[in-house]
């Protein structure tokens, strides 16, 4: 007898107010991804369910956004924000990734906010689960602005649960960009683990995340990077992921996962050099999911990251993150809505994928099969493996 899986309650953090959000004309991370991304929701029928309970986010306090950021920065923000024409580049302020823009530190707030809101629905209670899909801006610093990120919400979800009384936090992040910003706030804090699972900084921004980095006293072990070689594709990346992830996650036993769903390594994607499938990050969502079921009690907050595919697979991931989390994932034959089609075709100009699967024939190898020394990702796996698994008490070539 298959047993049905109950619907767990779920919070979305969503208002139009974080299409402000939006550096220039021009800029890659473009807020229209977002707005797709309800529409296609409300298309296919997920926003609506009675799962699911949208709330509309709010400003973080200056007061909030220090419990991650230096006071100093967060006046820096304020004042750029207030006079754009007067850009601090040293602290990442007005620079070619950060353009400055008026009404910056609220946009930015409105976001952190909407994270923070999101970690107070799964802390209390409230839900099982919580999405801020305009969130995941895991580039910023304590004191610094950078890659797309002025706050950084991420971290600030992750510390309102340990103010909140959570001792363990698991945070996943699987952008194709490493979650440095996250990673160093956390760095010695042995509350948190870190995991990362990115494009190498060989060849990508911010070219950190090696599987050298790996935390500082008491902390050491508790910043993990999983440095995948470019062109990695579905199969390699959820090995990678499996192969790493599930052993730390269950040693660490966290009270609660935060995860950044950053879907920049898709293939269409041309800031990266990644070769995912919407079908292989949507795998990797119901891994996530699965996580915390198993080892937290149901505990999830989620977020977005990057992306920029606006129409062809941004609102693709995220609908399906949002099915997902919901309770009901949305199987991947089914196809994408006329009317979401027409009504990008009429506003946009261009022919969005049909369909909310990219056709691929999605499978991994399990790291138990065996270590190839003549694979690219094996090796990067390997020295993951060998940098943080002893520290675990697990053994890098067969735990």
């Amino acid at each position: 007898m298959i047993l049905k899986r109950e619907a767990p309650p779920t919070t979305v953090i969503w208002s139009d107010a974080l299409l402000e959000y939006r550096f220039s004309e021009t800029h890659p991370m473009d807020p229209v991804r977002l707005d797709l991304t309800v529409r296609l929701a409300r298309g296919l029928g997920i926003w609506e369910r009675e799962s699911l309970t949208v709330v509309e986010p709010r400003l973080a306090t200056v007061d909030e956004l220090a419990t991650v950021h230096d006071r100093d920065y967060i006046d820096a923000v304020r004042r750029v924000s207030a006079d754009p024409s007067a850009p601090e580049p040293l602290l990442g302020l007005g620079t070619e990734d950060n353009p400055a823009f008026g009404g910056m530190h609220e946009a930015a707030a409105r976001l952190a906010g909407a994270s923070i809101l999101a970690a107070d629905a799964v802390l209390e209670g409230r839900s099982l689960h919580a999405v801020n899909f305009a969130g995941g801006m895991h580039h910023a610093g304590r004191a610094a602005a950078a890659g797309f990120s002025i706050y950084n919400d991420a971290a600030l979800a992750i510390r309102r649960l340990l103010d909140g009384g959570l001792e363990r936090v698991l945070y996943i992040d699987v952008d194709a960009h490493h979650g440095d910003g996250v990673e160093r706030i956390f760095w010695d804090d042995p509350r948190v683990l870190t995991i990362s699972l990115h494009e190498s900084g060989i060849s990508l921004f911010p070219g950190t995340g090696f599987a050298n980095e790996v935390g500082a006293q008491p902390a050491a072990g508790q910043a993990v990077n999983v440095a995948l070689p470019l062109g990695t594709d579905d199969a390699g990346w959820l090995r990678a992921f499996h192969a790493v992830v599930p052993q730390l996650a269950e040693t660490f036993s966290p009270e609660a996962i935060v995860s950044q769903h950053g879907c920049d390594g898709h293939v269409r994607d041309e800031l990266t050099n990644l070769r995912l499938s919407v079908d292989g990050q949507r795998q990797n969502m119901l891994d996530v999911r699965d996580l915390a079921e198993r080892l937290c009690g149901g505990r999830w907050v989620a977020l977005g990251g990057g992306g920029y595919d606006a129409v062809g697979v941004v609102p693709r991931a995220w609908a399906h993150l949002l099915a997902i989390a919901s309770g009901a994932p949305v199987p991947l034959r089914t196809p994408v809505p006329q009317e979401w089609l027409d009504y990008v075709r009429e506003r946009y100009g261009l022919e969005a994928p049909v369909g909310m699967s990219d056709g691929v024939e999605l499978w991994w190898r399990s790291w138990e099969v065996g270590y190839d020394p003549g694979d690219a990702v094996d090796r990067a796996v390997l020295a993951t493996r060998k940098e943080v698994f002893p520290l675990y008490g697990l053994d890098p070539y067969f735990d």
